[in-house]
């Protein structure tokens, strides 16, 4: 009889899983739908939304937790304590790409770029519409002088994100310093 019961338990756990995963889709699609406007304050509302979303996990808030924990790390410059958090965050849920990303930024602050580019590699590949990885794929790129890899990253976060100021600052920049590295 107990295991039968369990066996409901988990069908109704799996069902109820799905469900929140399947409206986190739905959301999200529609804020990147909304995320095309022009209008900047409008755009910048749907981001914050977005981020809250990619921030939170899905189910499981001590992974939530951790990621604070995490991202409270970085923010007192204690880098090799917040790979260390991101890393068990990620072994905890590897299909979570914003693990993946905050642990891609600490690799980037310290100066570890390419490790910070294979983990920006599995953001892309678990989020292809996450602005702030290719944001930071930019960032990355010109560390490495890679800077038509730069420009495209920054390309590809605008058109996900029309709106956002950095991709045209960047490209400009990273324009000016090929023409002044070929005089």
């Amino acid at each position: 009889m107990m295991k039968k019961i369990f066996i409901v338990f988990l069908i109704v756990f799996s069902y109820l899983n799905n469900s929140i995963a399947d409206e986190r889709i739905k959301k999200l699609n529609q804020l990147f739908d909304d995320l095309k406007t022009q209008n900047y304050s409008v755009a910048y509302k749907v981001e914050q939304e977005i981020w809250q979303i990619w921030s939170t996990h899905p189910n499981d808030e001590n992974l939530t937790m951790l990621l604070n924990k995490g991202s409270s790390l970085v923010n007192e410059s204690k880098y090799n304590q917040a790979i260390d958090i991101f890393s068990k965050a990620i072994n905890l849920d590897p299909l979570w790409a914003e693990a993946w990303n905050k642990r891609a930024t600490v690799f980037y602050l310290s100066g570890n770029f390419e490790k910070s580019q294979k983990d920006i590699d599995k953001v892309l590949e678990l989020e292809k519409r996450h602005f702030g990885a290719l944001a930071g794929q930019g960032l990355v790129n010109i560390q490495l002088k890679n800077y038509d890899k730069a420009i495209d990253s920054y390309k590809r976060a605008q058109e996900i994100y029309p709106s956002m100021k950095s991709p045209d600052i960047m490209i400009e920049q990273i324009k000016k310093l090929i023409k002044d590295q070929t005089i």
